[in-house]
């Protein structure tokens, strides 16, 4: 049971019968008799919250249990008896634990973890002894409270305290000769045994709990709706989990296992369902693959299916066997989200959500994990073949109200359902009938791994391209068997089999076709046959720049649009995840009206900038409404010289309108030195053009003379290189690859389009950016951060993985990792860069990698760090047990096995979710809620500790919040606390004047791990070119043992600076 309410808390005692109060008594029973049950009582006038209910007395086990029983909710204190060896279970800590003053931190391997839970939870906690006495029920006191309680026995027991801070202990008392446990002043080791791994542990870690009800501090509220649709469901439902396999009736082909394809298991589980009235179609729910959701008990066992072929000529057997492997009972969910247990049920919820995905799934067409309407708006065409489509992404939340079902939508760039020779004419500039052999190589690269359908048969299959034949339809012949096995196989010509099979069909024999073969099998399809499949997705960086202008604004729709869109989508009973009814027939029902909660704009930091005029620090102080500031009449904390620069013009032999003019330099010079910088005039002006960063091989030689030309002129090595560019260009990841990894200077890249119009904020960006790569201080706090006010050493840790694209098979994950540096403050951070196997979230090496950025802490400073803050992106909500389990415990086996110690809080930062804030009430230009905004009520975990926190000023679109998740603390953050700490570390980000979405060292590690992406980019287009094979390139890519990271190693000249900016 809980108690919410505010005071002081005293803990009650328990007393049990018969000897010791966990599993058997290690006392001798005075009487042996049956104690009586005791249960702590209420607290004096004081009101329980409405779901309380007593706990039930209930009977002595049976003589003969011998087992200990499962402790769920225990208090901090408790310790086994003595000559127990293995290591205490802690249940529930209280979330607002702290350590005894004289400890910095918790000690990994000495101290137990706050937030540290056994496997198992249970609500009620009974002792049993050899003379069978029971002890009392535990009332659990989850918050700053009061508790009061007793219990009592006869025949022996035990008595403690049960500590809540701010309140005192006060144990009860116990009759009886068994022996006192003593009470414990703080949390026992939690210990992992050496040499054992994380797989063989049964130690349980979980998020942390809200230390409190949410934060107070505001300078005003805001009315807010929220896209969450509350969810009400049945808790006595059962939804049953089946487990399907099908397998073909006469064998795979040539006896090899083959997967089938989801197009052919959705047809076998249509005709099942179809032929057999046992299965009813509007009471289940398909994931796809390979599991059912029913509502009602299905028949198991295995079924023949029979499968006709497009023509109807041939009918092929499959084997379709159906299991029952789970019963997920909504009422563990119920309890979950009411805080009876702590381990979220997640089969119940992934249960809940494919059946919420239903009728998408079968009425809409899936993209990655969101739904769109078949067919596109000749209105959103953008050319080229591809079209933009509105779809909608929706997921299953537990939050404080209940469950909730969050959906958002988002525009993709997709191509069109159009015929293939149609697409081509459309997406490549030029192309007829006659142009193949001139524009193959465009060819070949518009339609490789695409997928495609035919229409000269009825059939779902589809194809994925390989690439064009060689050889002209005419020309093509394949070997054909008899069926009957009597004659010997012919070659027969591929259009004389089209002709003969499809009579009315006209194939022109010269047109290439398309090779749809695979697994080293020939397959050939006429080109003029082909149909593009719906729904697949284009990249929008490979847009035109109309194309891409075009996607953006529909994109960014203001707040009132988006908010219609969003209920249209919901209430949609065509395509909608409520439509059709279905989702109530499981007991779920979708509420149709958004969430409201009451946000809380919290207060901006005080900035320090230097004076223009005379140099001297003055404090800031920013706009409450846009919390955006300038530096008309300031200029930077700290400003860098910059005495040896060059300037690399790649649009010196351009076209004039495209090329650099004489006005810029002298312009950005002035904005310099105006900014605090100390810039001389530019050692040299080096002409190229842009032909020259289109490999890293014509590249390199360049940016080599220009160096050894810097180092003749200016007597020492370049600080500077300034790129200009007439464009955009894939060329710019050379740029960066080549001098940051092969010579070691920094570069500022810029479009000479925008340097011509010689604009000051342009020109004051520019010369921000060059001061933060030097290493200097653009904008810092008035006051130290509040971590940093004890004059304690604090570093702050961001990390992110960068994942290759979707079609990417071969190329490796990569890490990016940060570390602030500078004490008191954190504006400088030092980097790393690791590579790991591909699409990897985990971190590999987080205890090593975090070890490296602390040795540099200690270099610089002379002492390493006595807290870490670190902040993790990119997991979601079910990678938090993987991010507690391996990237943190490995950071404490680490500092264990380097005996260093440090306090430690580990903070989910997440981007990619669908929440949106609407003010109810739309005020000031953007129609957004302001910078500052937070809400932790409502909406957020019904008790873990999260928020979300909308720092950034929404000047377009619809402003969309960060939610950080906190799972580990051992410096016991309050709610205001670190969305204050947090909300000011997002006006230090250095490359603008204004605050940021995400908070800084998240937002350095996303930069740096793209950073990565170009490194491991240019590189592979370097060995391609250079005439190494792609199959050699795949085993160094996806091997981390054979993976060579020296080939992407940072230079030593620029490894400790800001370059990534």
């Amino acid at each position: 049971m809980q108690n919410r309410d505010g005071g002081r808390g005293r803990g009650g005692s328990r007393g049990g019968g018969g000897g010791g109060e966990r599993g058997r008594g290690r006392g001798p029973p005075a009487g042996g008799g049956r104690g009586r049950a005791g249960q702590y009582s209420q607290p004096p006038q004081q009101q329980q919250p409405g779901n309380y209910r007593q706990p039930p007395v209930t009977s002595r086990p049976p003589p003969q249990q011998q087992q200990q029983p499962q402790f769920g909710q225990q208090p901090v204190n408790y310790r086994p008896p003595p000559q127990q060896q293995q290591p205490v279970q802690f249940g529930q800590q209280p979330v607002n634990f702290r350590p005894p003053p004289q400890q910095q931190s918790v000690q990994f391997g000495q101290q137990q973890p706050v937030n540290y839970r056994p496997p198992q939870q249970q609500q009620n906690v009974r002792g049993y002894g050899p003379g069978m006495g029971q002890g009392g029920s535990v009332w659990r006191n989850v918050s700053p409270g009061q508790a009061d309680g007793s219990g009592r026995g006869s025949g022996g027991g035990v008595s403690y305290a049960s500590r809540v801070q701010g309140g005192s202990d006060s144990g009860g008392s116990s009759i009886g000769a068994g022996p006192v446990a003593p009470i414990v002043p703080k949390m026992q080791a939690l210990k992992i045994a050496e040499g054992s791994s994380l797989s063989e542990s049964t130690e349980k870690l979980l998020p942390i709990r809200r230390p409190d009800r949410g934060g107070v501090q505001k300078i005003r509220t805001v009315g807010i709706l929220v896209n969450h649709f509350p969810v009400r469901f049945n808790p006595e439902s059962i939804i049953r989990h089946y487990d399907i396999d099908v397998k073909p009736e006469d064998g795979f082909a040539k006896g090899r296992p083959a997967k089938l394809s989801k197009s052919t298991l959705s047809l076998l589980k249509d005709k099942l369902f179809a032929d057999n009235s046992e299965f009813p179609l509007e009471m289940t729910a398909y994931d796809g693959e390979k599991n059912i959701f029913s509502a009602v008990q299905l028949p198991t066992g295995q079924f023949t299916v029979k499968l006709s072929d497009e023509e109807g000529s041939r009918q092929r057997s499959f084997i379709f066997s159906v299991n029952l492997v789970n019963e997920l009972k909504l009422h563990k969910l119920k309890s979950y989200l009411s805080g009876e247990v702590l381990q979220i049920p997640r089969e119940v919820l992934q249960g809940m959500d494919v059946v919420m995905k239903e009728n998408p799934r079968r009425n809409m067409v899936s993209i990655g994990k969101t739904f769109h309407p078949p067919g596109y708006d000749p209105n959103y065409d953008l050319g080229g073949g591809i079209a933009a489509s509105k779809g909608f992404q929706h997921s299953l939340k537990p939050t404080s109200q209940g469950l909730a079902l969050c959906l958002d939508y988002s525009v993709l760039a997709v191509r069109k359902r159009i015929s293939v020779l149609e697409f081509l004419k459309e997406h490549i500039y030029g192309f007829d009938l006659g142009s193949f052999q001139k524009l193959r190589r465009e060819i070949q690269s518009a339609m490789k791994g695409l997928k495609v359908t035919v229409t000269h048969r009825r059939t779902k299959q589809k194809y994925l391209v390989a690439g064009l034949t060689d050889r002209r339809a005419c020309d093509i012949t394949f070997p054909s068997e008899d069926p009957n096995g009597q004659a010997p196989p012919k070659s027969v010509r591929l259009l004389d089999y089209f002709r003969e099979k499809y009579p009315e069909l006209k194939i022109n024999p010269n047109l290439p076709c398309l090779d749809v073969g695979k697994g080293g099998r020939a397959n050939y399809l006429p080109i003029e046959l082909c149909v593009l499949v719906e729904g697949q997705r284009y990249p929008k960086e490979d847009l035109d720049y109309n194309a891409a202008a075009f996607l953006k604004e529909m994109s960014l729709a203001q707040p009132n649009d988006r908010k219609k869109t969003i209920c249209g989508m919901l209430q949609d009973n065509h395509g909608g995840p409520c439509g059709g009814d279905l989702s109530k027939n499981f007991g779920i029902d979708v509420l149709m009206n958004m969430t409201r909660v009451q946000g809380r704009v919290i207060k901006p930091p005080q900035l320090k900038l230097r004076a223009a005029d005379n140099g001297n620090m003055i404090s800031v102080t920013v706009d409450t409404d846009s919390c955006q500031w300038n530096l008309m009449r300031s200029s930077v904390v700290e400003g860098k010289s910059l005495l040896r620069w060059a300037i690399l013009d790649f649009s010196y032999h351009e076209r004039p309108a495209d090329r650099l003019n004489d006005a810029f330099i002298p312009k950005l010079i002035a904005r310099c030195n105006k900014l605090g910088l100390r810039m001389d005039e530019p050692l040299f002006i080096e002409g190229a053009n842009m032909r020259q960063i289109a490999s890293a091989e014509s590249l390199l030689p360049l940016m080599e003379n220009v160096n050894a030309r810097a180092r003749q002129v200016g007597k020492g090595n370049l600080q500077l290189l300034l790129c200009v560019m007439t464009r955009k260009d894939h060329g710019y990841k050379h740029i960066k690859w080549v001098s940051e990894t092969k010579i070691g200077f920094v570069t500022q890249c810029c479009l000479s389009k925008m340097a011509n119009k010689g604009q000051d904020q342009y020109m004051a960006n520019l010369g921000m950016k060059i001061n933060a790569k030097l290493g200097g201080i653009n904008v810092d706090l008035s006051k130290p951060l509040p971590l940093f006010a004890d004059d304690s050493h604090v570093m702050l840790i961001g990390a992110d993985v960068n994942h290759p694209r979707s079609m990417d098979k071969l190329s490796p994950s990569i890490v990016g990792m940060v570390g602030s540096i500078n004490k008191g403050v954190a504006t400088k951070y030092i980097q790393l860069v690791s590579y790991q196997e591909h699409r990897c979230e985990r971190i590999i090496g987080f205890g090593r990698l975090c070890l490296q950025l602390i040795d540099s802490y200690e270099k610089i400073n002379g002492v390493k760090p006595k807290k870490l803050l670190i902040f993790r992106d990119g997991v979601s909500d079910g990678q938090f047990e993987m991010v507690l389990h391996e990237e943190l415990l490995d950071l404490k086996r680490e500092m264990k096995a380097n005996g260093f110690s440090c306090s430690v809080t580990l903070i989910v930062a997440q981007k990619r979710h669908q929440t949106r804030l609407f003010p109810e009430t739309q005020t000031g230009r953007s129609r957004n809620v302001p910078p500052g905004t937070v809400v932790d009520t409502t909406i957020v975990h019904p008790f873990e500790f999260d928020f979300y926190l909308c720092s950034h000023y929404g000047s377009i679109g619809t402003s969309k919040p960060t939610h950080y998740h906190v799972l580990w603390d051992e410096h016991g953050f309050t709610s205001d606390f670190l969305q204050q700490l947090i909300y000011d570390l997002c006006f230090t980000f250095a490359r603008c004047c204004k605050p940021v979405s995400l908070v800084p060292p998240v937002y350095y590690a996303d930069l740096l791990a793209y950073r990565g992406r170009m490194y491991h980019e240019a590189h592979s287009e370097t060995q391609l070119s250079s005439g190494r094979s792609s199959s050699s390139l795949a085993s160094s890519s996806t091997s981390v043992v054979s993976f060579d990271e020296s080939l992407y190693r940072l230079h030593s000249g620029i490894e400790n600076g800001m370059f990534f900016i």
